[in-house]
């Protein structure tokens, strides 16, 4: 017995109440796909799914066209479209043309031929590093936007005075250093692969300093959310340190993140806006 017959078989020995249960909701802030029960190929998106009013699960279009094929169905004396999975050939429901816009499409499915395939909300992390200019370092990690680093924000962190402004901070009497927030997905870049840009972009044996800029905004830092990015930025500068490729001892703080205040509007990604290749950072 192929799959379609088999699948078929099924159907008709359930009871017609059956066809119309709910079926699975993703969980709350989650997406989810519904794939064909005989097979797992991707029928439809949840977040394409109406209430139609009718009790059956309603979609008004497809993930593809391609992955449901439409029959002219005229049994039970009357015209109407079956939807089959194009792949397995099992039954799926019918279509209507009183669904809503853009399609104008019902696609009213049976709920025991769909199953569901949870796509989780994925589970971000910061990191959160101070290495002089910020214009500079934001537009390093920049480049790991699409890789794995989600945003990357320049502002201000562990200081002592509420709300900064660029002002306050470049009187060197806030506490605070200039600094970048990153939020990225831990499953695609790794914490330690931050820390290699972070310590690849400037000269961590300098109090205070990079290049010309000089003062406490501008020292060298990171700071930590978690024991283990406390944990891997300590075993990283002990590591550099015994590499040797620097003459002076490295001066990098680690401490716990405070606070961070995002820097004005004009300072987030400086040099993409004024169309210029990064120059304040040190390689």
């Amino acid at each position: 017995m192929n799959i379609r017959v088999s699948a078929v078989v099924a159907l008709l020995l359930l009871p017609i109440a059956a066809f119309s249960v709910q079926c699975p909701l993703p969980p709350k802030g989650g997406k989810g796909i519904y794939q064909c029960a005989g097979c797992g190929t991707d029928l439809f998106r949840y977040d394409e799914k109406f209430e139609s009013g009718t009790g059956w699960p309603s979609f008004w279009q497809p993930v593809s066209e391609l992955n449901i094929k439409l029959l002219p169905d005229n049994s039970m004396g009357m015209h109407r479209v079956e939807a089959e999975c194009s792949r397995c050939g099992a039954h799926l429901g019918h279509v209507f043309d009183d669904g809503p816009p853009p399609t104008g499409k019902r696609y009213c499915i049976n709920a025991l031929a769909l199953r569901l395939a949870v796509k989780e909300k994925p589970k971000y992390e910061k990191a959160t590093f101070a290495a002089g200019c910020f214009w500079g370092v934001e537009a390093a990690f920049s480049e790991f936007i699409g890789k794995g680093v989600v945003s990357v924000t320049s502002g201000y962190t562990g200081g002592n005075f509420p709300d900064p402004t660029y002002k306050d901070v470049c009187s060197g009497k806030t506490g605070h250093a200039e600094a970048v927030e990153i939020v990225f997905d831990p499953k695609v870049v790794s914490y330690d692969k931050l820390l290699d840009v972070f310590w690849s972009i400037h000269d961590p044996t300098t109090p205070d300093r990079q290049g010309p800029d000089r003062g406490p905004q501008y020292r060298s830092a990171i700071f930590f959310y978690t024991p283990e990015e406390e944990k891997l930025a300590k075993e990283s500068k002990e590591r550099l340190d015994r590499s040797k490729k620097y003459k002076d001892k490295i001066v990098t703080e680690i401490v716990r993140a405070g606070e961070f205040y995002p820097a004005e509007e004009y300072h987030q990604q400086y040099y993409k806006k004024q169309g210029i290749k990064p120059a304040c950072r040190i390689k």
